[in-house]
């Protein structure tokens, strides 16, 4: 939610302004002012012409609604493009201004002949402000690395079952054979780290969506503005890098995003994105570390379930039922999978 992101993201063209469709987002942010015209609320919104690059899946809403002959694109995404990070999405300064602006949404909706409006990623107290203005609750579930106040990664470690203390140390030995990682913050970030990254990134990206929403420009904004706020880590095979991962530090928390290799090395994902991320969040003193999305591997790594907030107004009343019922079964399947999953910890009984 920092200024600076979204800023990057509208600067670089990875989104769009005015009557631009090619990105599918089309920026239409909600500012608030006092009758002084003091700023007092705001909320990312972008019109959306597609579902992608949101990682709350309603695809299969949008085929029932074309189905039914209902129009579902455009839509109003309250979002972090590209970014699967819980966190605040309604910034208010009182509860009644965070009202004010989730009915300004659904108004610009209405007005608008919009499908509905989704809140992503968002938390539970806004989830729950929403819900009282008519709109459906959705869950799903992530793995947070949770920092219970680990003096080092040896910590961590003890703090495991014998056998997945022996796993993650057979996985790091692994990775890390004649392979060097630098973990880079701030001015130690150089262009020749970003051109790298960013060339890992493009192939990710072909590899499994087939389209890089980030243009290398966002990278170079997002290093003249929050290179303080940003960990680069990058592998090396000898001064050649071959593999790189990108997080942000917000808050108390280290955000995993971005990954890409030019090489597969076995478990060098592992090391990289999961490994390295908590060695550093425990040594940054940071209270968690959020993975991104998916991934049920995480958890023998030492990352844990964790539920996951949305908001969803739906305008055609009967669109809006048919979603209800489906998001009610949907809630207690997360809620039972989490359970489930809480029974395959890593941590020793004591632990958690």
């Amino acid at each position: 939610m920092d200024w600076h992101f979204l800023q990057a993201l509208e600067a670089s063209g990875s989104v769009g302004h005015n009557d631009d469709t090619q990105t599918g987002w089309q920026v239409c942010h909600i500012w608030l002012e006092d009758m002084q015209g003091h700023g007092v609320g705001a909320a990312p919104l972008y019109l959306k012409y597609h579902s992608r690059g949101e990682y709350v899946f309603d695809q299969g809403w949008a085929n029932a609604a074309e189905g039914a002959g209902l129009a579902y694109y455009p839509k109003l995404q309250c979002a972090i493009p590209f970014t699967p990070a819980t966190g605040p999405r309604l910034l208010a300064a009182t509860p009644e201004i965070k009202n004010t602006l989730i009915k300004t949404m659904q108004d610009f909706c209405l007005q608008n002949q919009f499908s509905g409006v989704h809140i992503s990623f968002c938390d539970e107290d806004t989830q729950s402000a929403c819900i009282e203005q008519g709109f459906l609750a959705r869950t799903d579930r992530q793995f947070h690395f949770i920092n219970r106040d680990y003096k080092n990664f040896d910590e961590f470690l003890a703090s495991l079952t014998s056998r997945k203390r022996k796993k993650i140390k057979s996985e790091r030995r692994r990775a890390c054979e004649n392979i060097t990682i630098k973990r880079l913050r701030g001015d130690d970030i150089k262009t020749a780290h970003w051109d790298a990254f960013f060339a890992f990134y493009i192939d990710t990206s072909e590899r499994k969506w087939g389209q890089a929403y980030l243009t290398r420009e966002f990278f170079a904004r997002i290093h003249d503005s929050m290179r303080d706020q940003i960990l680069l880590m990058i592998a090396y095979d000898g001064e050649t890098p071959i593999a790189g991962a990108l997080n942000f530090i917000g808050g108390d928390t280290l955000f995993g995003r971005q990954w890409g290799c030019n090489q597969h090395i076995p478990f060098l994902h592992f090391e990289l994105c999961y490994y390295q991320a908590i060695e550093a969040g425990i040594e940054l003193g940071l209270a968690k570390v959020e993975a991104g999305a998916q991934g049920e591997h995480k958890l023998a790594r030492g990352y844990e379930p964790t539920t996951t907030y949305s908001a969803h107004f739906l305008a055609h009343a009967g669109l809006r039922d048919a979603i209800d019922n489906f998001l009610a079964q949907e809630r207690r399947a997360v809620a039972h999978e989490i359970s489930v999953l809480d029974t395959y910890s890593p941590f020793k009984n004591d632990t958690t």
